[in-house]
């Protein structure tokens, strides 16, 4: 299965309809899957509100993004797009038993040689693997939010995972305009395994009175160059999703420097999850 020719994505939040978004716009036929047509619906306005947003900016031509439109279909039938792909991206939420229940669907459906591959940004890619027939052909394809933004993939390889998977898996991230990192499976992989424990420090330092929420992003944008503040950044990710992956490191290294916060816990509990609820660290 050298040639990827179609793509299904298993789940249409924001990371899977930026996927799909930039699979389309780089010449993929894309199947966008998921169990409400709501969330498909919302999708399909997402991606076509973005991709409106980069011709304007000229960074797209417009007969691209017609190109791209016609490439992406919009479906909750979840057997047939999978049985039709040479690739399947699940990319729902962080939660372990949902993730490996959809990795059984995948492994059950999918044609001979077709690759597996999961957009988590913390789950060990092994135990995926370990659910499947084929754990050769399963491999972690992590994309960063905004997705049509972001340059980086961090390809994630289990134990089981082929070097011919890995290699098949980082040609297509550079056709689909994307510069990958190679990570080998550990709790957190290389991107959150740093950066989360920052997120989390940051915390400490605003519930411990070290400084404001508004001097802590500053100190870190200003004095670092970071883009944005690790508090602005915890907001855009999802309150929700950065304490999964404090509890996966937790859990994996059994280490107390990777405790999350109680105020993260507490504000999760709340329901202030960041800019998807319009209240996090921040205002939206």
């Amino acid at each position: 299965m050298s040639e990827i020719n179609t793509i299904t994505i298993i789940g249409a939040g924001t990371m899977g309809n930026g996927i799909a978004h930039v699979a389309g716009q780089t010449g993929f036929k894309v199947n966008l899957v998921d169990v409400s047509q709501e969330a498909l619906d919302r999708a399909k306005s997402t991606i076509d509100k973005n991709m409106a947003r980069q011709v304007q900016k000229n960074s797209v031509p417009f007969y691209r993004v017609t190109d791209a439109q016609n490439n992406i279909n919009y479906t909750t039938d979840t057997v047939a797009a999978i049985k039709e792909a040479e690739l399947v991206i699940e990319a729902v939420f962080e939660d372990p038993a949902l993730k490996f229940k959809i990795f059984g669907q995948m492994d059950e459906h999918a044609k001979d040689g077709a690759i597996l591959a999961s957009n988590t940004s913390s789950i060990s890619i092994t135990q995926m693997a370990e659910v499947t027939k084929h754990p050769d052909k399963v491999i972690g394809m992590h994309f960063m939010n905004p997705v049509p933004m972001m340059k980086l993939v961090e390809i994630i390889c289990g134990k089981t995972t082929s070097e011919e998977t890995y290699n098949i898996i980082e040609k297509l991230a550079r056709k689909m305009g994307k510069t990958p990192a190679r990570s080998e499976d550990s709790p957190g992989f290389i991107a959150n395994r740093i950066l989360m424990p920052m997120i989390n420090e940051a915390v400490h330092c605003l519930t411990e009175g070290v400084g404001t929420k508004e001097a802590i992003d500053t100190v870190m944008k200003l004095g670092m160059a970071h883009p944005m503040g690790p508090l602005a950044l915890a907001d855009l990710i999802g309150l929700d999703v950065c304490l999964s992956i404090m509890e996966v490191l937790y859990q994996g290294f059994g280490d107390e420097k990777y405790a999350p916060n109680p105020l993260l816990k507490e504000m999760v509990e709340k329901g202030e999850l960041g800019r998807k609820t319009g209240k996090g660290f921040h205002q939206y």
